[in-house]
C-alpha cells in the first residue's frame, strides 16, 4: 500500500476489469486524491504486466484509490464502482477475459471490509444487477504499481482504439450518471 489510512484520507483497492477503465473513471471523481493502476494480491512479488496477463499469477488488474471520506464517502465510491463495470461476470469484463480481470474490492481496514461486504449483500438481495454479483471482497494482501506507461493511460492515449471503444463509454456513463460528483 502506498499510503496509510489517516483521518483525512483512506485507501481502497478496486478491480473492475482493465485498470485503464477504473483509473479513468475515478480520476474524474471529486474527493479522489490519487489513483494508481496496479496489481493486487497474487502469488509473486512485483509482477510485470506480461506476467499478470497470463492469468496464472493470481493478481487482479486494479487501482489503488486514495480518497477523502469526508468529501467522498465509501458508500459513494462503491456506488460509482458498481455502476461503471459489470460485477456479475466472473473473470471477465467485455472482451477482457481471465482471472486478472475479475471484479474485486480489496480493503485496508476492517470497517471497509464490513461495509463493502454489506454493499454486495444488499445488491444481491435487491436483484437490481439482474444476476448475482460475483465481486470478491477481501482484505488487501499486496499492491504493486503497474508500469509507468499504464498510469493515466486513457488521458495520455484517448484516441487509442481500446480507449475509444471501451474506456470512453465508461467515462461517459460516469459523467452522465454521477455529474454531481465530477471534479
Amino acid at each position: 500500500m502506498n499510503e496509510i489510512n489517516n483521518l483525512s484520507h483512506e485507501v481502497i483497492v478496486l478491480a473492475g476489469g482493465c485498470f485503464w477503465c477504473t483509473e479513468a473513471v475515478f480520476g474524474r471523481v471529486r474527493g479522489v486524491v490519487k489513483v494508481v493502476s496496479g496489481y493486487a494480491n497474487g502469488q509473486i512479488a512485483n509482477p510485470s504486466y506480461e506476467q499478470v496477463c497470463t492469468g496464472t499469477t493470481g493478481h487482479a488488474e486494479c487501482v489503488e484509490l486514495t480518497f477523502e471520506p469526508q468529501v467522498l464517502p465509501l458508500d459513494k465510491v462503491l456506488h460509482i464502482f458498481f455502476a461503471t463495470h459489470d460485477p456479475t461476470t466472473l473473470n471477465r469484463q467485455g472482451n477482457d477475459v481471465g482471472p486478472q480481470y475479475r471484479s474485486g474490492i480489496y480493503t485496508t481496514t476492517p470497517e471497509q471490509l464490513a461495509q463493502a461486504q454489506a454493499f454486495v449483500d444488499k445488491l444481491n438481495a435487491s436483484g437490481q444487477m439482474g444476476a448475482p454479483v460475483v465481486t470478491e471482497v477481501e482484505p488487501l494482501q499486496h499492491f504493486w504499481n503497474a508500469e509507468a506507461y499504464h498510469q493515466d493511460y486513457f488521458d495520455n492515449n484517448p484516441r487509442q482504439p481500446y480507449c475509444t471503444y471501451v474506456v470512453a463509454p465508461k467515462v461517459d456513463k460516469l459523467e452522465t450518471r454521477f455529474a454531481d460528483w465530477l471534479k
